[in-house]
């Protein structure tokens, strides 16, 4: 490092960098990059184990801004220290077609490790990836040969701390004795509404002392030594994760916008950045930056050895396991084996021949069973929901934290492991993950561990819950990653627990997400489809409705259409009648055998129907248009049956809905689906009035 290149000039490279950037965009928010500077040249500069040549090397360190809106800051930070994202990318900052979105957005700037912005949920992805580290540690790695061994780091603000998702998610970190993962909280004090003092006084550290959390400071944030040392002390935590409270100044460096919301969200000006070049002493010209600056940075170097000797690691550990490399490469690189489709295959086949009546959810912990037996990477949990929803299996043991921060592990019969030298391969932690009620937090959780990768997270709660839910699966969406929400108690049919518990409109809710598969299967070989679509889509979210109440299963002439959305379920000729339909039926989930009971009694009435099962609206959208007409002929009527709101189904051109547009009611289930119309005959009903006969 030149003379020049002191520590405080890195940290004036980043302010402006910052505000000029801003400035050019006429939008974003200065203030928060321009008070973090100092703790991001402590972080980056001195800590962070990271190769801006090879951003998906598995073993780097993962850095999160949860509080995204100070993108400018992870931006500069990216340029500066050598990853590919040019000044003229940082010229182009919140505009069409750039690599510096408004938020960080994984997938569009590289090194870039989730999209923030929603306050609080980086936090919680943060301590999905801590998880996914200390589970495939505790899974691969063996003495001497610490294969999986990095931290994660997320800066946060006051914001991320008042969202209610950092506690539901920081009281997981705790439990799990995250003692990798590391917070740094920017505390300056200020909102948007301005000093946060009347809205906001949690004691944060006695908060965090009482998740369990190691809490350092409050600390001076602008004083890059005393950050260092934070940090140095955090990473010797052995059994809890540590938050570092950095005192800062929003907008440091801005004579009249430092410590005030006007520095938070809007550009500085000209004539204020002129004022602010003069307090800090820069004197280069906008997206100026002296070559002895971009040397203080550059971590090309730095980071090539240190991926190089984890590279020398890695190579012992190829000699003396290679098959455990094969199986850490598939799943750290997201793929999935063949045998998932031949084994959704199998369940027809098997039920086909005889199949008791079984609720959904039972159908899906079926067919999870062979998926769970076949794919080690299958992390699953429920929101305190474990019974109902029916996600754990024989496969899966709970995931449990031994007091020394060790992961419990089970042997391949599913017995505990007590081998402490590891000599044994097999051993594995448990793949089942008691969430609480924590519908929030397991969502971003999840969202975190499939960024880190080495799992497919999975994790239920009822429908009605997916509210508390609703943003994180967004964001899984939007972030095009592939995690599963197993939803169940879908309707009116749950019963007893009356409105509050009862989904009505809910599943028309998801379906509107972009890139969210919904799937609503109505017997375990639509549940095999589902999940077999579901862990293979590596590139978007499912969420799995299912019901709690028994319904038959479906015996098909087909199986292979399932996994298109929308089928034809049966034709007329099911029934005995020789002529084409006159009419089609199309039913999801627990309606499916109502829809097949309808057609028997519209048969003795002389009319024809066909019964499409469409389990998945958002799949079958996706169909070639020739296909969507084969299943559902433009000139022939039809008529939806869903135990939810009517609205979804008009875009099908149906000439009726039997569907449910009020809140449900208190009462047994088979009182609820007459009171709402859920009979054979009303179906039946329904489709003779839309013919006008």
């Amino acid at each position: 490092m030149s003379a020049k290149a002191t520590p405080a000039l890195m940290a004036n490279a980043i302010r402006a960098l910052s505000m000029d950037a801003v400035e050019q965009a006429k939008s974003g928010h200065p203030g928060a990059p321009m008070g973090m500077a100092e703790m991001a040249v402590a972080l980056w500069g001195r800590y962070l184990r990271h190769n801006p040549a090879n951003p998906k090397w598995y073993d780097r360190d993962r850095f999160v801004l949860s509080n995204g809106h100070g993108s400018m800051l992870q931006y500069a930070l990216l340029h500066l220290t050598g990853y590919d994202l040019p000044m003229q990318e940082l010229k182009n900052f919140r505009q069409l077609g750039s690599k510096t979105a408004g938020h960080p957005e994984v997938g569009l700037t590289p090194g870039v490790e989730t999209t923030t912005g929603p306050l609080g949920q980086g936090l919680g992805n943060a301590v999905g990836m801590a998880l996914a580290e200390k589970l495939l540690a505790a899974e691969f790695n063996r003495p001497e040969l610490p294969i999986i061994n990095h931290h994660t780091y997320v800066f946060m603000g006051d914001g991320c701390l008042m969202e209610g998702i950092s506690h539901e998610a920081c009281a997981l970190a705790g439990a799990w004795k995250l003692n990798k993962l590391i917070a740094l909280y920017d505390d300056n004090g200020i909102s948007i509404d301005g000093e946060v003092q009347p809205w906001f006084t949690d004691d944060t550290a006695k908060r965090f002392e009482a998740y369990q959390w190691n809490v350092i400071g409050p600390i001076d944030g602008h004083d890059v030594n005393a950050v260092d040392k934070a940090i140095e002390q955090a990473k010797k935590s052995a059994t809890k994760p540590t938050l570092i409270i950095c005192k800062t100044h929003i907008g440091k460096g801005s004579p009249n916008r430092v410590n005030t919301a006007k520095a938070h969200g809007e550009p500085l000006g000209t004539e204020e950045i002129a004022l602010t070049r003069k307090e800090l002493g820069w004197k280069h010209a906008p997206f100026e930056i002296p070559q002895d600056i971009y040397n203080a940075w550059d971590a090309r170097e730095n980071g090539a050895r240190l991926e190089q000797a984890w590279d020398d690691l890695f190579a012992g550990y190829i000699k003396k396991y290679p098959l455990l490399v094969v199986e850490l490469r598939r799943r750290m690189e997201g793929e999935v084996s063949k045998m998932v489709g031949q084994l959704a295959e199998r369940i027809p086949r098997v039920y086909d021949q005889h199949a008791p009546a079984a609720a959904t959810r039972k159908a899906s912990q079926i067919a999870l069973e062979s998926f769970t037996a076949h794919m080690p990477e299958l992390l699953g949990g429920s929101a305190d929901l474990t019974g109902s929803n029916l996600t754990l299996t024989q496969n899966t043991k709970p995931m449990r934290v031994e007091k020394d921060g060790s992961m419990k592990m089970y042997d391949d019969a599913g017995e505990i492991f007590t081998d402490k030298s590891r000599t044994a391969i097999s051993s594995k932690p448990g793949r089942h993950i008691n969430y609480g009620v924590r519908e929030f937090g397991m969502a971003t959780v999840m969202n975190g561990v499939a960024l880190h990768g080495g799992y497919i997270p999975y994790g239920g709660t009822f429908l009605t819950f997916s509210d508390y839910s609703r943003n994180a699966i967004r964001m899984a969406a939007l972030m095009k990653i592939r995690v599963v929400h197993v939803f169940t108690h879908d309707s009116i049919g749950l019963g007893e627990d009356g409105p509050t518990h009862q989904s009505i409109e809910h599943v028309a809710s998801l379906r509107l997400i972009p890139n969210l598969d919904v799937w609503r299967p109505c017997d375990v070989a639509e549940c095999g489809a589902a999940w077999s679509t579901a862990l293979q889509n590596s590139d978007r979210p499912t969420a799995m409705i299912l019901s709690r109440q028994s319904v038959p299963y479906m015996k098909k002439d087909s199986n292979s259409d399932m996994i298109r959305g929308g089928y034809v379920l049966a034709e007329p000729s099911r029934v005995g009648m020789s002529w084409a339909a006159e009419a089609v039926i199309i039913a999801t989930g627990s309606e499916v055998h109502l829809a097949m009971q309808a057609q028997e009694l519209l048969a003795q009435r002389g009319i024809a129907v066909r019964v499409v099962s469409m389990p998945s609206t958002t799949v079958f959208d996706r169909q070639p248009q020739g296909y969507k007409q084969e299943v559902l002929p433009p000139e022939v009527p039809r008529i939806a049956v869903e135990m939810g709101v009517s609205d979804y189904w008009w875009k099908y051109g149906c000439s009726a809905v039997v569907g449910i547009d009020t809140f449900g009611e208190s009462a047994p289930a088979p009182e609820l689906f007459k009171h709402f119309g859920f009979t054979a005959e009303n179906v039946a009903d329904t489709v003779q009035t839309a013919l006008g006969k």
